[in-house]
């Protein structure tokens, strides 16, 4: 037999394979902590309103506080209530309390509808989820910055285009990730001051009927505000969007970074090995050593953003105020909210067990003619125009090439064959060391630089 908060205004039986299609407990019974701590708060409320006494408060309390109990240390209780086929989180607890506490159970709803319990539950919900999230994603950029310390005059090659460009300091390479995940982070947080606004007393879709205390509530559960218009408060699910936005993002961040391990990885650019506990091996071919963690996240990012593709779709045809549509919203949030905290742990781990190449990457740094930028400035501090000097460079390149030598193996004369004002200092001027000095703008990869940003990022995190 199903139970339901409805009923009375029906007179058949409700077809069993349209409550499988109705019912949302399968998903929403992780909703039924803070469903409980938000029934707690409107009990108080209840009680300032003059609908329950003080002792009628203090029964409903202890029979809530002993549900909670169970919901939390019990997995077993919250699949019994699966089999006992509740419609949603919200009846579960309803139905379980009046067992506890008889007719007060049924009296804690009063005022109250499950439109404006279920936009309370997921704001109460996200708003955790979101503090764990952005502890993750510190703990990642611990992890960052941790390995940029232990190389931290590795030299590596940058790319663009996926082509040798500039070299580059690996702990660079690994900051420009920690900035990305920084932005994640702040969007997250930004995001949660709109969670962080409570609709509960909204009713259905006018308000609420005991003239409660809507303040008082938001008091008792943290929250920083109460939503300003009913009809909005409980169809409202920007706050779900907005997180899914910044999920997406950082999961894009977390598949380029899977991108290019992937390739780094390679027996073509063997720049780093991938650890043992994040791999996988092949069921036919026993020498391969596949990178599976990374492109499983590669992979699950799809699904986050067909998540907020989801919910977005969903909203952009609904008219005013609640509609049961809005019951997708939970399985695209939580599936966004397990796949980010999954990968943000496994990418944790990524970082932590490879193995950086030191040689491998110092060798690159080496090819590629990726001083020729600098040989360009080089031209430029003689006072050659930079087109000019760009120019110039390119001919020397070709000619480097035609011949298999660097720009540092180019004999002195070969230089002056294509302009007198090349001087010994130019071999100077190629050295690695040299090239990185020279990038000591702000944000650049100039070894001082780069400790700066190290020490900047350790404060950051409070490290």
């Amino acid at each position: 037999m199903t139970k339901s908060l409805w009923g009375g205004r029906f007179g058949e039986k409700q077809d069993d394979f349209f409550f499988q299609f109705n019912e949302s407990f399968s998903f929403d019974r992780r909703l039924a902590t803070v469903d409980i701590l938000g029934s707690l708060a409107y009990a108080r409320g209840l009680e300032r309103a003059g609908i329950f006494r003080s002792d009628e408060l203090e029964l409903v309390c202890a029979g809530l506080n002993e549900l909670l109990e169970q919901v939390e240390k019990d997995p077993t209780f919250i699949e019994q209530g699966l089999r006992d086929h509740y419609e949603d989180v919200h009846s579960f607890v309803e139905f379980e309390l009046t067992k506890k506490v008889g007719a007060l159970g049924k009296k804690l709803h009063t005022g109250r509808s499950r439109n404006d319990q279920v936009a309370t539950d997921l704001r109460l919900y996200l708003r955790q989820e979101i503090d764990q999230t952005v502890a993750l994603i510190q703990d990642l950029q611990e992890t960052l910055v941790s390995k940029a310390q232990e190389f931290p005059q590795v030299v590596m090659p940058g790319y663009t285009h996926l082509q040798k460009a500039q070299p580059i300091l690996l702990a660079h390479y690994l900051l420009s990730y920690y900035e990305m995940l920084k932005r994640d982070a702040a969007r997250l947080l930004d995001a949660r001051k709109r969670v962080n606004v409570l609709p509960l007393g909204s009713g259905a879709l006018s308000g609420n009927s005991v003239a409660i205390d809507r303040k008082f509530l938001a008091e008792q559960l943290d929250f920083e505000g109460i939503t300003a218009n009913s009809l909005d408060a409980t169809s409202d699910r920007d706050f779900a969007i907005e997180f899914m936005s910044a999920a997406s993002l950082c999961m894009v961040h977390l598949s380029r970074l899977s991108e290019d391990l992937i390739l780094y990885s390679t027996d073509e650019f063997q720049l780093v090995r991938m650890g043992d506990q994040v791999s996988t091996g092949s069921s036919l071919m026993p020498q391969k050593k596949n990178p599976d963690a990374l492109e499983l996240i590669r992979g699950k990012t799809g699904r986050v953003i067909g998540h907020q593709m989801a919910l977005l779709t969903t909203l952009k045809g609904l008219p005013s105020c609640y509609n049961k549509d809005l019951q997708e919203d939970k399985e695209a949030l939580f599936g966004s909210v397990d796949t980010l905290k999954a990968c943000l742990q496994v990418m944790r781990l990524v970082i932590d067990t490879m193995t950086i190449n030191v040689e491998r990457m110092q060798q690159e740094a080496l090819k590629g003619y990726m001083n020729a930028t600098d040989l360009a400035d080089y031209f430029v501090d003689k006072g050659v125009p930079f087109r000019e000097a760009h120019h110039l460079v390119g001919e020397i390149v070709v000619f480097a090439l035609k011949k298999g030598l660097s720009l540092s193996e180019m004999a002195l004369k070969d230089y002056l064959s294509f302009s007198p004002l090349v001087e010994p200092d130019v071999y100077q001027a190629l050295e690695i060391k040299s090239v990185l000095n020279r990038k000591a703008s702000a944000g650049g990869t100039s070894p001082l630089r780069v400790q700066a940003a190290l020490q900047q990022a350790k404060i950051e995190l409070g490290l």
